[in-house]
């Protein structure tokens, strides 16, 4: 196993003795540092607006206005744009949100602990109390705008959704998986995530609602991404040993199935938290990486 090493503000790129490599910064400066066409595909989940309070100063999605979040995000993607390849894709995961209705703050649950919030954004100029915000298709209009290719978007239905103490609408049990490209022809290996059929004995091109549980992860009390999720993405978006980026690397689910699947990966997270556990959740599994 290769001794773990604290890197920052670094262009490290990863290799086949250390697959992952873990930047401990934020990640529109880490990005800066990499040239461009350097990674083959994208893989995230930035931080969802106005539902956690990850306790790290100037965090993304604790802005107080909803357009400021859109903004931090685009200028974070700008970056991706420009250091993915030309065939690259970018594969993005983002939920939704209510406006709070007038409340500051909110408590604890304890089935949750990350629900717990010392602040609460006001309603955005143009919506009222109880409306559903759109983040997901504002940011992806946004994207498109900046001049993304939207080329699908795609369900992830969770059949174990968490459950809501609402009575005046549906629980929600999805959320959006937006595939973007740099160009207009790219790399998607649809022939590596075809469905099976009905009756077992054919398949299918992959439909747009994947239903997927989500995983709990013993370290973290924070949402992670499911690897079932993940690795679709990777093995339509990459061809093996590339290397694939993760900007808001979290838990690591992405190093860890791009290790699984053949690929590299460079993962950023801002909070020293969960570089730890990102790094801990790597090595036992018996992985060789740069931390």
């Amino acid at each position: 196993m290769i001794a773990a090493q604290t890197i920052r503000n670094s262009h490290y790129l990863p290799t086949e003795l250390e697959p992952c490599v873990i930047i401990e910064d934020d990640a529109l400066n880490a990005l800066n540092n990499f040239p461009d066409n350097t990674f083959q595909c994208c893989v995230t989940s930035p931080p969802y607006w106005g539902l956690r309070d990850y306790g790290i100063k100037d965090q993304i999605g604790a802005e107080m206005v909803l357009c400021d979040y859109i903004a931090k995000l685009v200028n974070v993607f700008k970056e991706v744009f420009r250091v993915l390849a030309d065939d690259g894709t970018l594969w993005l995961n983002i939920g939704d949100s209510y406006t709070s209705g007038g409340r500051t703050w909110r408590d604890s649950d304890k089935k949750n602990r990350g629900r717990g919030m010392s602040y609460r954004a006001p309603t955005p100029e143009g919506l009222k109390p109880k409306d559903l915000v759109g983040v997901p298709w504002r940011l992806a209009f946004a994207l498109q705008a900046e001049g993304w290719h939207l080329r699908s978007d795609i369900i992830w239905h969770k059949p174990n959704c968490q459950p809501e103490s609402v009575k005046d609408r549906p629980t929600r049990s999805h959320e959006y998986l937006f595939l973007l490209t740099k160009s207009e022809k790219y790399h998607y290996n649809f022939e590596a995530i075809i469905e099976p059929t009905t009756e077992k004995n054919g398949s299918k091109n992959r439909r747009t609602v994947w239903s997927i549980n989500t995983t709990p992860f013993k370290d973290a009390h924070f949402a992670v991404f499911p690897p079932s999720l993940v690795k679709p993405c990777i093995l339509a978006g990459s061809k093996e040993g590339s290397i694939v980026l993760d900007p808001f690397f979290g838990s690591g689910t992405v190093g860890e199935v791009c290790i699984e699947t053949g690929r590299r990966c460079v993962g950023i997270e801002l909070n020293p938290d969960y570089t730890k556990i990102a790094k801990k959740r790597i090595t036992q599994a018996n992985l060789s990486f740069r931390y």
